[in-house]
């Protein structure tokens, strides 16, 4: 039988198909299959569909696709699996061999599809042009104290973080990924001062992204991309890890492709929203100085189920935004990519519908869920809306539609690309006016002293009315209180750089037990204790002795910072037990003999 992700193989592209009705336990008559509209992924029409690509069908029970047929123009006819997503509100029809490059493929069914006539589509398969290339940013010069150094934690090496102003904030600790060491990447949490929570080491040419807490089952979770930089883009998978910072789902993109590095966003339906790049040729010859047989990315929006893997919803730019709405001009050799569109992030409307960035065309698209077609552009080169003083932008990151307030947008205008467009970066708020189509300048946030960031960045919305921006490419993060005034600002001590900074309430407790080091100094024993992200550590009780059989409690202290050290008289053997602030015991480390 056809439930969850159960696996059907198909002898014919439309045979057993046909039989799924008499193959599925009695359920009370669904309406007629004909009757109910269903979007289908690649949208009728696509001409940049993969050639690993899965066809998408949303919108009915997979017992109600009933028949699904496949023909290739020059691969012929497509036999293949049925899997079904994970709210059983859908299913993909997933072929067992490739599509070739070029050639048109038509899908036909009994469906109701929305952009098919009579229950059949066409969309043709893209000619792609290889993967992308690891290229990351070179590393930045070493500066003295760029890094942190631990005695119980040899292993780690996370950059180093100073707080240039601090007054009083929203609640919750900061969340950044340092992309260029300089020793070592990985996602960081900070406490509200700026002191090390948790450091996750990445392998060296491994970059983290999009560092953040979201709810996934009811539950908060760590969430990251994690991979291969390449030329402004990603390629690998997104992560999302417990509170005992235990890896419990990796996201992958679908249809043959890699995840990119610029959004992971868990949806209230328990989805993911995530972006991809695609090389593939493509006539942009429109653009002065591209050509017919152009190397172009096509920036991918998809939505991905979790627990299946498998694509509910596909955008791609190419089959929606021309190339000569681009403002970044074509590479010089033929090698390169023409990056004319480059989506950096993506929202989800509280209609449902989805809101994208475009950094290389200067807009926010806001797309229908069901077909993918535009339902309003804002900025650029056709704007739906004019555009009010102040208002323009260019080169923005992390568009975001704001809760509790109608029309309100927030979002990164770097404002430098090259070529520079403004003085300084900023964070910006919009108000939209749908019925008028005008858009108008809300607030705004400047860094003091200016701030112009080429690349990356983000606005985030805090309970109370403060907001809290990562300036990108520049090496700060700061908070900004209702009244557009900085009251918080830090950075990395070296020329660093973080994707994007949050500001969110965290409580881990890590799987791992506490760590722990300790050296003899005459009549003395040092003993250095930590615990990578435990955030409910208020104290550390040694425990000493002659043996490690015989160890007793002979001091406890308040936990100060991520590494406590703690000034014993002379013990051979040593442990430390972290406790919260009623004293319960929370983790024990392992026994260690001083070392002299």
């Amino acid at each position: 039988m056809l439930l969850g992700p159960k696996r059907l193989t198909l002898a014919a592209a439309s045979l057993l198909t046909s039989l799924l009705p008499s193959l599925l336990p009695a359920t009370p008559a669904p309406a007629a299959p004909s009757s109910l509209p269903v979007s289908a992924f690649p949208s009728p029409g696509s001409h940049f569909v993969s050639p690993k690509g899965q066809i998408a069908f949303r919108g009915l029970s997979p017992a109600q696709l009933g028949s699904i047929a496949v023909f290739g123009s020059t691969s012929g006819a497509h036999a293949g699996r049925v899997l079904a997503d994970s709210d059983n509100a859908g299913g993909s029809f997933i072929p067992n061999r490739a599509f070739n490059a070029g050639e048109l493929v038509t899908v036909s069914t009994s469906l109701n599809l929305v952009g098919g006539i009579g229950g059949r589509f066409q969309f043709r398969v893209a000619t792609p042009a290889g993967p992308n290339r690891y290229a990351p940013l070179p590393p930045e010069p070493r500066v003295r104290g760029d890094v942190l150094r631990f005695h119980s934690r040899p292993d780690l090496a996370p950059a180093a973080v100073k707080v240039v102003k601090r007054s009083r904030t929203a609640p919750g600790d900061i969340f950044v990924a340092p992309q260029q060491g300089p020793v070592q990447d990985g996602p960081m949490i900070l406490g509200p001062g700026g002191g090390l929570i948790w450091f996750k080491r990445i392998p060296p040419r491994d970059w983290a992204t999009d560092f953040r807490v979201q709810q996934y089952q009811g539950k908060p979770v760590l969430t990251w991309w994690q991979g291969l930089p390449s030329s402004g883009v990603g390629v690998g998978e997104d992560v999302i890890s417990d509170a005992a910072y235990h890896e419990t789902a990796v996201v992958r993109a679908a249809n043959g492709l890699s995840a990119d590095l610029h959004e992971f966003q868990l949806t209230p339906q328990g989805t993911a929203l995530i972006t991809a790049y695609y090389p593939v040729y493509a006539d942009a010859s429109a653009v002065r100085g591209a050509s017919k047989h152009e190397i172009v990315l096509d920036s991918v929006v998809q939505e991905i189920d979790v627990p299946t893997g498998l694509v509910l919803f596909q955008w791609d730019s190419l089959d929606h935004v021309p190339v000569t709405d681009g403002y970044a001009p074509p590479p010089l050799t033929t090698r390169s990519r023409f990056d004319y569109f480059h989506v950096n992030s993506v929202d989800q409307d509280r209609d449902g519908n989805l809101v994208v960035s475009a950094r290389n065309t200067w807009a926010a698209y806001k797309l229908d869920h069901r077909t993918g077609a535009t339902i309003w552009q804002l900025g650029g080169k056709h704007s739906s809306f004019k555009l009010g003083r102040s208002v323009a932008f260019a080169f923005q990151h992390d568009v975001r539609i704001r809760s509790g307030a109608d029309g309100l947008v927030t979002l990164f205008d770097d404002g430098a690309g090259p070529p520079s467009v403004h003085r300084q970066s900023r964070g910006l708020t919009l108000r939209l006016d749908l019925v008028h189509r005008t858009a108008t300048h809300v607030a705004e946030q400047q860094h003091s002293p200016a701030l112009l960031a080429n690349f990356e960045g983000n606005v985030q919305q805090l309970p109370g009315g403060d907001e809290f921006v990562g300036w990108g490419q520049q090496p700060y993060w700061s908070e900004f209180n209702s009244r557009r005034q900085m009251i918080f600002d830090a950075r990395f001590v070296a020329q660093n750089s973080s994707y994007r900074a949050y500001r969110f309430p965290w409580s881990g407790t890590p799987q791992a037990p506490p760590a722990i080091a300790a050296s003899s100094r005459g009549r003395a024993t040092i003993v250095y204790a930590s615990w990578n992200g435990a955030t409910s550590v208020a104290f550390w009780r040694v425990l000493g002795g002659s043996s490690s059989n015989a160890l007793r409690s002979v001091a406890t202290v308040h936990k100060r910072g991520f590494e406590t050290t703690i000034s014993l008289g002379a013990r051979r053997y040593v442990a430390v037990q972290a406790l919260d602030r009623s004293g319960h015991r929370l983790g024990q480390s392992s026994t260690v003999r001083a070392q002299r």
